[in-house]
């Protein structure tokens, strides 16, 4: 009768490694290392050149895309979260919202990301509706670089 109660437990540990099979994915892929990091340029529109930063994470598998969005010249920073999609072998399509307080909408944000180079469209939005547009053009910047500050005013 004992020992039909510790042939249970004694098959777990053969049954554990099983478990772990699946368990050793890597934490992100060589396209998200690529796309990962912080972008600074400009965005050009009615109101004339802005200078901006993007600290941008993206997961390849779920397809999102999420960071934070900081205008230099006002300091104000927009949460973005939304898509990615990967287009061909080392690039991909950003379409993100972007928002402020939590979770009020500000604008939205088209681009594209390859060879260091983040393009697209920034669309802000007041009363609901889209109004002001931007291109936005914006360069990785290497890890460990330090970050250009607006010049003062």
């Amino acid at each position: 009768m004992r020992a039909s109660l510790l042939l249970p437990l004694l098959a777990v540990p053969l049954l554990l490694p099983g478990c772990a099979l699946g368990a050793n994915i890597a934490a992100s892929t060589a396209l998200e290392r690529a796309m990962n990091g912080v972008y600074e340029g400009t965005g050009t529109g009615l109101t004339g050149r802005v200078p901006y930063r993007l600290l941008l994470s993206v997961q390849e598998r779920e397809g999102r895309a999420t960071g934070v969005l900081t205008n230099l010249e006002s300091r104000k920073a927009y949460a973005v979260s939304g898509t990615f999609q990967r287009v061909g072998t080392a690039g991909g399509s950003l379409e993100v919202n972007l928002y402020e307080g939590g979770d009020a909408l500000r604008g939205t944000l088209r681009a594209e990301l390859g060879g260091g180079k983040l393009s697209g469209t920034l669309r802000t939005v007041l009363l609901g509706r889209e109004l002001l547009t931007y291109n936005l053009t914006l360069d990785r910047q290497e890890a460990g670089a330090t970050p250009a500050s607006p010049q003062s005013p």
